[in-house]
């Protein structure tokens, strides 16, 4: 009966367009032998005559094969396995294309047949269908065998299904139980035979079939339980993952060893009996422990890159194309500097909440953590080679590194200072560090006094009504309270004197320097005030490490990026991207304030970057009560950036908890790992620079005993060209000539 049913469904299919026909001839032909019968034999007699045995068989017949045609309709083409795909997971790749992490719904990784181990193949067919070259799709012994057990528990029950049928229920039809489910995935295991080879089959279902710990199909399951590949897995590797997907939670060998390992054995016994593999192969495989430790992907490193990433790139492609694809996603990561960067700032910031939280708590909240953000850049290309946007993904998914926007302090300064060269200043003007007083009059601040001493003075000056009104008096002070005199530009910027960046944007104006931070990649939109010179505008980390980048490589701005290609499965490039430049400032500019920055850790704030031992040029930044701190340095393979800070503004750090003295550290820190193995390199000269000793009291020329003078680097030109002594004598003698000449 099984073979007839054979013959008959293949009969069905070859010739289904004219099934329906040859069923309506065999009506045609009853029709007229009944017709010829009624000439010849009364009404009565006829219609007895015409139910014989024959004809109730091929009403029979012509009945079943209306059911079965419906049926068969009824059924999902299996035309579809042509172009079935199974849920990918899209893998993202680090700079040196390793792997470090995925995106699926279902974690799978499509290989080829030539791509499983014979031993693979063979221990899948030993434990689940050692006819399944032999078979049409079903089995009759395993029908009669799940038959057996029908009738004796009075219930479906599993068994009897091939390899085949296996793979049309996984794909094509639900794990309920019943026997119409039975019947269709029969059906369908005959017309996947019919269409493909076995080779192809077994292939389909490895790679569809689950294996626990949240691998979809053998490749994946390899590099989980084995950190393999699949091509590289041996015999009792094999046969772990052959017993695995009958019940991969109960034979995961992670969580229940004894029943993984016994029926890892059971495999190689049915190897074995049936030729697969000798007794000697049987006996060594027998000795391999199982797998102890889950080796898949460092899910806790990256995790603000990844979900940057993801939020990139799902309005572009979709959830769907993102997580179910199989995309290979090429990024600029570099996991030696990332794995450094979530060091360093998680053990800095627990060192400094340990020593806080002995002296400060918010009401019945009880501690706040402090929190943290670092990004690295890499200023030949604006590839982004780290990203931390706090202290835990799990705990917030806010990332500080490119969506906080806070005020920078004075790690803004040196956009101040380049507009003031590009303007014609040089490192050696001479400022004044006097305090300075404004009142806002109209539409502008206006200095009024450079003399803080006493109220009085003030109040003479200024109408009572508006001393009241801190919207009208505006008194920068330098930190600590100290004023210095005279001192050159260069020195301002590398002790971060307020007084003396308000001067110099009094000298340059606020439009300049907006235009100076604009060219360099500040987008945010910046306050067209002197109080900008002192970083009261909010922007965000990556801005600034992405401005400092341009100094970096000698005035070359390149829009940061992430990505470098995207690839689907099959391999096509769907996006590559190549870095974004622009020329935006002079190389002798850059390499004056890459001077100027090299002085903030040489003699400045930024003191403790010289642990680093290469050379390295930075800005720190602190904020009103402390409430930001920061560091922006770089050297000439890589720029970074640090913020501290407490989500809640109002939360300080502490009087002493500076950019220098928190966030620079940190910075260090990271950067020494980060630069491990790399080249020391120090900062080209290029053309058209010119050096000249300075005396730092007077910005001019320096003689060979004058104290404390300096080598000063100019742009070619641009030096002083006489000292002081020569300028006082010229004066002495211009003096005597107008005496000489009746004055």
């Amino acid at each position: 009966m099984i073979y007839l049913g054979k013959n008959i469904y293949n009969f069905y299919i070859c010739h289904k367009t004219h099934f329906i026909y040859n069923v309506f001839d065999i009506i045609n032909i009853l029709k007229y032998n009944h017709i010829r019968y009624e000439q010849t034999k009364s009404k009565k007699k006829s219609l007895l005559k015409l139910c014989t045995p024959a004809v109730i068989i091929a009403l029979s017949i012509i009945l079943i094969g209306k059911i079965t045609a419906n049926f068969i309709d009824s059924l999902p083409s299996i035309q579809q396995l042509g172009s079935y795909t199974p849920n990918l997971s899209t893998k993202i790749y680090d700079k040196d294309n390793n792997l470090i992490s995925e995106l699926f719904t279902e974690r799978r990784v499509l290989v080829s047949i030539n791509e499983i181990p014979v031993n693979l193949q063979n221990a899948f067919i030993a434990i689940e269908d050692n006819d399944f070259f032999k078979h049409w799709g079903i089995s009759t012994k395993g029908i009669i065998r799940a038959t057996s057990k029908m009738l004796l528990k009075g219930k479906i029950a599993e068994g009897g299904s091939t390899i085949t049928q296996q793979l049309a229920k996984t794909i094509f039809l639900t794990r309920k139980k019943t026997l119409i489910r039975k019947i269709k995935e029969a059906l369908l295991a005959i017309q996947l035979e019919k269409n493909y080879s076995k080779d192809e089959i077994l292939q389909f279902y490895i790679n569809q079939i689950y294996f626990g710990s949240g691998a979809h199909g053998v490749q994946v399951a390899a590099a989980i339980y084995f950190n393999k590949n699949v091509q590289n897995i041996n015999l009792a590797e094999c046969a772990m993952l052959a017993a695995i997907p009958k019940s991969p939670n109960y034979y995961n060998p992670f969580k229940n060893s004894k029943e993984a390992l016994a029926r890892r054995n059971l495999v190689l016994l049915r190897m074995r009996e049936l030729g697969y593999i000798t007794k000697e192969q049987e006996k060594e495989a027998l000795e391999v422990p199982l797998p102890v430790k889950e080796k898949g992907l460092k899910e806790n490193t990256g995790h603000y890159f990844l979900d940057f990433l993801r939020i990139m790139l799902e309005p572009k492609y979709g959830t769907n194309a993102l997580f179910k694809s199989g995309l290979s996603i090429y990024t600029t990561l570099d996991m030696q500097a990332q794995t450094a960067a979530e060091k360093a700032i998680e053990e800095a910031l627990t060192k400094f909440d340990e020593n806080k939280f002995k002296t400060f708590e918010i009401a019945k909240q009880g501690p706040v953590k402090v929190q943290g953000a670092l990004i690295a850049i890499d200023p030949k290309n604006g590839a982004i080679r780290a990203m931390v946007g706090g202290r835990s993904f799990k705990e917030s998914q806010f990332n500080r590194a490119v969506q906080a926007k806070r005020q920078p302090g004075s790690s803004f300064k040196p956009f101040v200072y380049l507009a003031a060269i590009e303007a014609g200043l040089t490192p050696a003007t001479i400022l004044n560090d006097e305090p300075m007083v404004f009142v806002y009059k109209g539409n502008s601040w206006e200095l009024i006094s450079r003399d803080i001493t006493t109220l009085e003075i003030i109040a003479e000056k200024i109408p009572e009504k508006d001393l009241a009104d801190t919207n009208k008096i505006w008194a920068p002070i330098n930190h600590g309270r100290k004023y210095r005199g005279r001192v050159t530009l260069r020195t301002a910027l590398a002790l971060s004197i307020n007084i003396c960046a308000v001067e110099t944007i009094l000298r340059v104006t606020p439009t300049k320097v907006i235009q100076a931070a604009k060219n360099l990649g500040i987008t945010t939109p910046l306050t067209n005030s002197l109080s900008l010179a002192l970083g009261s505008s909010d922007v965000t980390l990556q801005e600034m490490v992405s401005a400092f980048a341009a100094f970096a490589s000698g005035g070359i701005k390149t829009t940061p990026y992430i990505i470098t290609k995207i690839t689907d499965k099959d391999g096509k490039i769907l996006e590559q991207n190549i870095p974004q430049q622009e020329e935006v400032l002079s190389p002798q500019s850059c390499f004056i304030i890459t001077n100027m920055l090299k002085a903030v850790i040489e003699k400045g704030s930024g003191w403790h970057a010289k642990n680093l031992g290469r050379p390295c040029a930075g800005k720190t930044g602190t904020t009103n009560d402390s409430s930001d701190a920061w560091f922006i340095g770089y050297t000439p393979q890589l720029v970074a950036g640090v913020w501290v800070g407490y989500d809640n503004r109002s939360i300080s750090l502490g009087d002493r908890a500076t950019g220098g003295v928190i966030a620079c550290p940190i910075w260090t820190q990271f950067m020494k790992e980060a630069l491990d193995g790399k080249p020391v390199l120090d900062f080209i000269q290029p053309e058209n620079i010119e050096w000249a000793l300075i005396d730092p009291r007077t910005g001019l020329l320096a003689l060979s005993k004058t104290p404390d003078a300096f080598l000063e680097v100019f742009e070619k030109g641009t030096a002083p060209k006489q000292c002081y002594n020569q300028i006082i004598s010229n004066y002495e003698r211009y003096d005597l000539s107008i005496g000489k000449e009746g004055f």
